[in-house]
């Protein structure tokens, strides 16, 4: 069994900031569960170019709003509370906040913790 505490992660190498999003890896490849899983706070006022070529993902908010909009087809999707998207078909998307926007996401294949967006807006696929 795994049991993990977010104010463990919190300062943790496991804890990414970077200018739009803050994610807290909490599981992570090597943990062995064949995904991973991360709480992200999107922030406020933010808007993030993203491309899983690489992964799906899957994204739950728990808290705040914004909207995902689909760069294929130009079609916005809000997001508030309690909405669920998944990124299965690798949309590339942009991501915008208008407040704090607190994300449980998970990843397949698993990240491994260290991943930050490339220029392209996809992660590697790292060892790990």
């Amino acid at each position: 069994m795994i049991v993990k505490q977010l104010e463990d992660i919190v300062g943790s190498e496991s804890d990414i900031d970077t200018d739009t999003w803050r994610s807290f890896r909490i599981l992570l490849k090597k943990d062995g569960m064949g995904f991973s899983m991360h709480h992200t706070v999107i922030k406020a006022g933010t808007e993030t170019y993203i491309w899983y070529k690489n992964h799906v993902e899957a994204v739950y908010c728990i808290q705040g709003s914004g909207e995902i909009e689909v760069l294929d087809n130009n079609k916005i999707y809000p997001i508030k509370n309690g909405t669920l998207y998944a990124l299965n078909g690798h949309e590339k998307h942009k991501l915008r906040a208008k407040s704090d926007m607190h994300m449980v996401c998970v990843f397949n294949p698993p990240l491994t913790g260290r991943e930050i967006h490339q220029e392209d807006g996809s992660y590697p696929l790292l060892e790990g």
